[in-house]
Protein backbone atom coordinates (compact mmCIF):
# COMPACT_ATOMS: atom_id res chain seq x y z
CA UNK A 1 0.00 0.00 0.00
CA UNK A 2 2.53 2.43 1.18
CA UNK A 3 4.80 1.04 -1.63
CA UNK A 4 6.07 4.54 -3.40
CA UNK A 5 6.51 6.40 0.15
CA UNK A 6 9.55 6.37 1.39
CA UNK A 7 11.39 7.01 4.62
CA UNK A 8 11.93 10.56 3.83
CA UNK A 9 8.54 11.27 3.39
CA UNK A 10 6.92 9.37 6.21
CA UNK A 11 8.72 11.37 8.54
CA UNK A 12 7.69 14.48 7.04
CA UNK A 13 3.73 12.90 7.51
CA UNK A 14 4.88 12.57 11.22
CA UNK A 15 6.52 15.72 11.69
CA UNK A 16 3.00 17.21 9.78
CA UNK A 17 0.73 15.38 11.70
CA UNK A 18 2.66 16.19 15.24
CA UNK A 19 2.27 19.59 14.24
CA UNK A 20 -1.23 20.07 13.02
CA UNK A 21 -2.77 17.05 16.20
CA UNK A 22 -0.29 17.76 18.00
CA UNK A 23 1.36 15.75 20.71
CA UNK A 24 -1.16 14.25 23.35
CA UNK A 25 -3.58 13.33 20.38
CA UNK A 26 -1.14 11.72 17.76
CA UNK A 27 -1.31 7.79 19.75
CA UNK A 28 -4.94 7.95 18.99
CA UNK A 29 -5.27 8.93 15.55
CA UNK A 30 -2.33 6.12 14.68
CA UNK A 31 -4.27 3.49 16.81
CA UNK A 32 -7.77 4.99 14.81
CA UNK A 33 -5.87 4.67 11.67
CA UNK A 34 -4.34 1.39 11.83
CA UNK A 35 -7.96 -0.21 13.41
CA UNK A 36 -9.36 1.14 10.42
CA UNK A 37 -7.21 -0.04 7.89
CA UNK A 38 -7.35 -3.26 9.57
CA UNK A 39 -11.44 -3.51 9.45
CA UNK A 40 -10.79 -2.25 5.72
CA UNK A 41 -8.72 -5.26 4.94
CA UNK A 42 -10.97 -7.46 6.70
CA UNK A 43 -13.97 -6.59 4.43
CA UNK A 44 -12.63 -6.72 1.71
CA UNK A 45 -11.11 -10.15 2.09
CA UNK A 46 -14.20 -11.26 3.60
CA UNK A 47 -16.02 -9.94 0.35
CA UNK A 48 -13.74 -11.75 -1.73
CA UNK A 49 -14.41 -15.19 0.37
CA UNK A 50 -18.07 -14.63 0.27
CA UNK A 51 -18.18 -13.91 -3.71
CA UNK A 52 -15.84 -16.98 -4.33
CA UNK A 53 -18.33 -19.04 -2.29
CA UNK A 54 -21.33 -17.98 -3.83
CA UNK A 55 -20.28 -18.56 -7.46
CA UNK A 56 -18.14 -21.75 -6.95
CA UNK A 57 -16.54 -23.25 -10.26
CA UNK A 58 -18.00 -19.69 -12.25
CA UNK A 59 -15.45 -17.75 -10.07
CA UNK A 60 -12.97 -19.97 -11.45
CA UNK A 61 -13.80 -19.18 -14.99
CA UNK A 62 -14.01 -15.21 -14.33
CA UNK A 63 -10.38 -15.80 -13.01
CA UNK A 64 -9.15 -17.08 -15.79
CA UNK A 65 -9.13 -14.36 -18.44
CA UNK A 66 -7.45 -11.88 -15.75
CA UNK A 67 -4.55 -14.77 -15.68
CA UNK A 68 -4.28 -14.80 -19.25
CA UNK A 69 -4.06 -11.32 -18.90
CA UNK A 70 -1.17 -11.42 -16.35
CA UNK A 71 0.78 -13.82 -18.54
CA UNK A 72 0.68 -11.62 -21.57
CA UNK A 73 1.92 -8.31 -19.65
CA UNK A 74 4.89 -10.98 -19.14
CA UNK A 75 5.43 -11.65 -22.68
CA UNK A 76 8.35 -9.99 -23.71
CA UNK A 77 9.11 -10.19 -27.39
CA UNK A 78 12.07 -12.47 -26.76
CA UNK A 79 9.42 -14.59 -24.56
CA UNK A 80 7.01 -14.67 -27.68
CA UNK A 81 9.84 -15.90 -29.81
CA UNK A 82 11.14 -18.60 -27.39
CA UNK A 83 7.48 -19.85 -27.07
CA UNK A 84 5.88 -19.87 -30.09
CA UNK A 85 8.93 -19.79 -32.95
CA UNK A 86 11.58 -21.94 -30.98
CA UNK A 87 8.83 -24.22 -28.92
CA UNK A 88 10.48 -23.04 -25.35
CA UNK A 89 14.44 -23.67 -26.84
CA UNK A 90 15.89 -20.38 -25.61
CA UNK A 91 19.69 -22.21 -26.55
CA UNK A 92 19.78 -19.29 -29.20
CA UNK A 93 19.45 -16.63 -26.83
CA UNK A 94 21.89 -18.39 -24.14
CA UNK A 95 24.59 -19.73 -26.37
CA UNK A 96 24.03 -23.15 -24.62
CA UNK A 97 24.62 -25.07 -28.47
CA UNK A 98 26.40 -28.01 -27.14
CA UNK A 99 24.15 -29.25 -24.33
CA UNK A 100 22.16 -32.02 -24.42
CA UNK A 101 19.30 -29.86 -23.78
CA UNK A 102 19.85 -26.93 -25.99
CA UNK A 103 20.57 -26.40 -30.21
CA UNK A 104 18.74 -28.78 -32.48
CA UNK A 105 18.10 -31.29 -30.11
CA UNK A 106 15.77 -30.09 -28.32
CA UNK A 107 13.64 -28.68 -31.99
CA UNK A 108 13.49 -32.82 -32.78
CA UNK A 109 15.95 -33.25 -34.96
CA UNK A 110 18.92 -35.58 -34.48
CA UNK A 111 22.04 -34.51 -33.63
CA UNK A 112 25.24 -36.28 -34.97
CA UNK A 113 27.94 -38.03 -32.95
CA UNK A 114 31.03 -36.23 -32.67
CA UNK A 115 32.75 -39.08 -34.58
CA UNK A 116 30.70 -37.79 -37.49
CA UNK A 117 31.16 -34.57 -37.81
CA UNK A 118 33.72 -33.48 -40.12
CA UNK A 119 36.52 -31.58 -38.65
CA UNK A 120 37.64 -28.58 -39.97
CA UNK A 121 40.72 -29.31 -41.47
CA UNK A 122 43.11 -27.68 -44.16
CA UNK A 123 43.13 -30.51 -46.45
CA UNK A 124 41.22 -29.34 -49.46
CA UNK A 125 39.65 -33.25 -49.93
CA UNK A 126 38.30 -33.46 -47.16
CA UNK A 127 36.21 -30.61 -47.00
CA UNK A 128 33.69 -31.96 -49.30
CA UNK A 129 31.11 -33.70 -47.19
CA UNK A 130 29.53 -37.07 -47.78
CA UNK A 131 25.78 -37.89 -48.27
CA UNK A 132 25.23 -38.23 -44.87
CA UNK A 133 27.42 -35.74 -42.80
CA UNK A 134 26.48 -32.73 -41.39
CA UNK A 135 28.51 -29.35 -42.42
CA UNK A 136 30.46 -27.74 -38.94
CA UNK A 137 28.48 -24.96 -37.45
CA UNK A 138 30.39 -22.06 -35.90
CA UNK A 139 27.69 -20.50 -33.44
CA UNK A 140 30.08 -17.53 -33.48
CA UNK A 141 29.43 -17.00 -37.74
CA UNK A 142 25.81 -17.18 -37.20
Amino acid sequence: MFANIGWGEMLVLLIAALVVLGPERLPGAVTWVTKSLRQVRDYASGASAQLKNELGTDFDDLRKPLADLNQLRKMTPRAVVTKHLLDGDDSIFTGNFDKPGGGTAATGSQSASPSSRPSLSKDPARDSLAGNERPPIDPDAT
